[in-house]
């Protein structure tokens, strides 16, 4: 059958349609016949059609002429671990996935206008507005309410989330915080020395606030590190800091290092505290640190089964120019582009099946949880090579292999990874129910320039400013139901 799109510019699309297909499939061979994205398509009468319901069930007669909207391009991806939040150019924001995480926002739709960033805890978003207020929606105990400091919230600049709650730096560099009490939404122990803020950071159920004059503030959970006072003599002049899931580690200006939080998840660092010199930046995962020193070498410490003990290959650690992780594993990019690894095997802390020859590492994904994962790295020449557990993607399928060339970037569910290749296409694998399959979207992935990540579903802004997901249906792989 026969069916037209038109929108009121008078611009048209005539298309050979199947009976059969979705309203969303109509859509979107609309949407690449015209070149721009479609809002909602509309019969003769006026009415919505659903884009769930098939073009028959919607009553769509052979020869019909429907109305289109334009549709704002998508701006900014966000997800919780359930979730999925996109900020569009016109300032509003669509949510899909699961409605308890956040994937629901039509409580607040009407208050999403002029939204400049999104925010996300595990399972609720925060949105700043153009204004400077901010609105909330998820999980009330993560953080999805903020009425209780709605009043307190003006001016606010940035944004912060632990697993449970958020933290707004206002513009005076005050703090309001909201969400669960025990990841860090009571900050009121705290409120006189939150002042002059400039950055905070946030461990699972922790935050740390550095302030402008170096010194650093912390509330939440005092066994993930809320509770710095054992350390606050020496919590001055600090550059930047950096967090395990419960455990904070500071980096002065001197190079040396200052940490606190719970001990084996690298809340105690006084086996390399003589090490600690010179500290150009730290990496972390759930329970280990990793330091690069100026000269190039690493210091860790931390759980030694999560990385936090790299004996074995200390040796190599040499000329360390960057330092990924998994959640219970390192890898190291060398300055000749070779790569070091340690930690948990499992999680891609043995690299030893992987043969980089000469070929450089550009850039590392990790996918998995503290117990599996796998890792995949971007070489200089657009190839990629995967090691850890096969469930969580460490094993690519020799059907897949030949379609990673030219890859740019890379995004990891728990047990799947998507590669952006350079010419806009996606190529996926890994477990099918964490999005390592993409083949029901019929090809539509090209012309991607961005990829977001669920714990198991991907989400894709597409050139023409259309979003696609896929993976998990429940945790944001199925956006079918909401006007993207």
């Amino acid at each position: 059958m026969i069916v037209r799109v038109t929108l009121l510019s008078g611009k048209e699309a005539t298309l050979e349609v199947d009976p059969s297909w979705t309203i969303n499939d109509l859509k979107q061979s609309a949407q690449m016949e015209m070149g721009l994205g479609l809002g909602k398509l509309m019969n003769d009468c006026g009415e919505v059609l659903p884009k769930t319901a098939t073009i028959s069930q919607a009553g769509v007669q052979d020869g019909e002429t429907l109305t289109a909207t334009v549709r704002p391009d998508a701006l900014q991806l966000v997800a919780s671990w359930q979730a999925f939040s996109v900020l569009r150019t016109d300032g509003s924001v669509v949510s899909w996935g699961n409605a308890a995480a956040g994937g629901d926002n039509r409580d607040v739709q009407d208050q999403l206008l002029d939204v400049k960033h999104v925010k996300a805890t595990a399972s609720a978003f925060a949105a700043i507005r153009g204004d400077g207020t901010v609105v909330a929606w998820g999980d009330p105990g993560a953080g999805g309410d903020c009425s209780s400091v709605f009043q307190q919230l003006r001016e606010v600049t940035e944004l912060q989330a632990s697993t449970a709650a958020f933290a707004a730096i206002r513009s005076d560099g005050t703090v309001v915080t909201w969400g669960n009490p025990m990841s860090g939404g009571d900050s009121e122990s705290v409120r006189d020395d939150l002042r002059e803020v400039q950055s905070i950071q946030a461990n699972f159920e922790a935050f740390a606030a550095l302030r402008q004059d170096g010194s650093v503030v912390t509330w939440g959970n005092p066994n993930h590190g809320g509770d710095s006072r054992n350390v606050q003599d020496q919590l001055r002049d600090v550059q930047a800091i950096q967090a395990t899931s419960c455990a904070f580690a500071a980096v002065l200006h001197s190079g040396s290092v200052v940490t606190w939080g719970t001990s084996h998840f690298g809340g105690h660092s006084g086996d390399v505290a003589k090490l600690l010199k010179r500290v150009k930046r730290i990496q972390a995962n759930i329970a280990a640190f990793a330091a690069i020193l100026d000269d190039g070498s690493v210091v860790c410490w931390g759980n030694s089964q999560f990385g936090g003990k790299s004996n074995s290959v200390q040796a190599r650690l040499r000329d360390v120019k960057d330092i990924q992780s998994s959640e219970a594993a390192f890898a190291a990019i060398l300055a000749d582009g070779s790569l070091v690894t340690w930690g948990n095997p499992m999680c891609g802390g043995d690299s030893s099946s992987v043969f980089l020859s000469s070929r450089r590492v550009q850039e590392i994904q990790a996918s998995g949880n503290d117990t599996m994962g796998a890792f995949a790295a971007v070489l200089e020449d657009g190839s990629v090579v995967t090691w850890g557990s096969p469930s969580c993607g460490g094993t690519v399928p020799s059907r897949i292999q030949p379609q990673l060339t030219d890859v740019a970037k890379i995004q990891a569910t728990r047990a799947a990874f998507a590669a952006l290749r350079a010419d806009g296409h996606v190529v996926c694998w890994g477990d099918s129910a964490c999005g390592g399959d993409s083949r029901a979207l019929r090809g539509q992935l090209r012309n991607v320039k961005e990829i977001q990540a669920t714990q198991d579903a991907f989400a894709a802004i597409l050139v023409d400013g259309s979003v696609l997901s896929w993976g998990n249906d429940y945790n944001g792989g199925d956006s079918s139901y909401v006007d993207l």
